[in-house]
């Protein structure tokens, strides 16, 4: 297996990112060959400090950097050379299995869309993001912002997806998947969600428990809870204000630690036709770390190709 790590992404690159990656190394079997796309004359003088052989790697020199300010669209066609660029012309060309970045989220979801592109049947892809339960467990969530306006049909996508990766990655058997709403009783909510629990009980592929509300978010309800990404982005970004709370009110609990970002890594954009990993811009060397472990078990896991199949079939198409 070969990942490719963006090292050029990111508020803290390159320092960071290639602390990361030198932490995932570490951790990571032989059978694993982590790819660092970015510029040489940075990463190798890094790697050395540290005490690891440049060889340990395959670094692929990348001479431009798509900035967080740049237009996604415009600057992967402006920046060919650039880490995102290369990346994902190495993932479109099967030379490596997975490509991760901490950098321009926009540019990550363009070259996914033009690049590798969306699995067919597949009417927006979606990125999701991890809960830690009360339970010692996890949860997910989806939408979580690349898709703040939705129709029923697109959230009840989301449902098939969230299901699936809750099963082979969070290795969660049956999940039960719940719609984000204001109330439980089905006559409740706005036009959007009334019209999808419709879509969702009549969906035989995924175990649908009907609507949850946000008390249900962190309890053992639903594992998988779908929204819009507008109301997914919103309550992701509560949740992150937790932990920073917790922080600076001198506290200490072993469950609000989980809430910290660093420990998730990255997402996987569900819904096309690879492995490819979104990252906090602010992530440091354990967040890299993190997110690169991520891009292994999704590759592991053949989410993509079990997503290909599922959207295969009749009843969803």
């Amino acid at each position: 297996m070969k990942i490719g790590i963006d090292i050029m992404g990111g508020d803290y690159a390159p320092e960071q990112t290639t602390l990361g990656a030198i932490e995932a190394f570490r951790e990571l079997p032989d059978s694993v060959k982590l790819v660092l796309i970015g510029n040489r004359e940075l990463i190798i003088p890094i790697l050395k400090r540290e005490g690891v052989n440049p060889d340990a790697f395959e670094i692929i020199h990348a001479s431009e950097v798509i900035e967080m300010a740049d237009h996604p669209t415009k600057a992967i066609q402006q920046k060919p050379n650039s880490g995102i660029a290369i990346g994902f012309h190495l993932l479109k060309e099967k030379k490596i299995d997975a490509f991760a970045s901490a950098g321009n989220t926009g540019a990550m979801l363009v070259g996914s869309m033009f690049s590798v592109k969306s699995i067919p049947g597949i009417l927006r892809p979606s990125i999701a993001t991890l809960v830690p339960k009360v339970n010692g467990g996890w949860g997910l969530i989806l939408d979580v912002g690349i898709n703040a306006d939705c129709k029923p049909e697109v959230l009840n996508q989301f449902a098939i997806l969230g299901s699936l990766y809750a099963q082979h990655v969070l290795h969660i058997n049956n999940p039960k998947v719940g719609l984000m709403n204001i109330g439980e009783e089905e006559e409740k909510g706005n036009l959007l969600t009334k019209e999808t629990h419709q879509l969702l009980k009549e969906l035989k592929d995924i175990h649908f428990i009907g609507n949850v509300e946000g008390r249900d978010l962190f309890n053992d309800k639903a594992d998988v809870i779908v929204c819009d990404g507008f109301t997914g982005n919103v309550m992701l970004k509560l949740a992150e204000s937790f932990y920073g709370l917790i922080k600076k009110s001198n506290l200490h609990s072993e469950y609000f630690d989980r809430f910290n970002y660093e420990n998730y890594g990255g997402t996987p954009i569900l819904g096309i036709n690879s492995t490819v990993i979104i990252a906090h811009g602010i992530s440091k060397a354990t967040a890299i770390k993190n997110m690169i472990l991520v891009s292994k078990e999704v590759v592991e896991a053949g989410l993509s190709e079990k997503i290909a199949q599922a959207f295969s079939k009749e009843s969803v198409a």
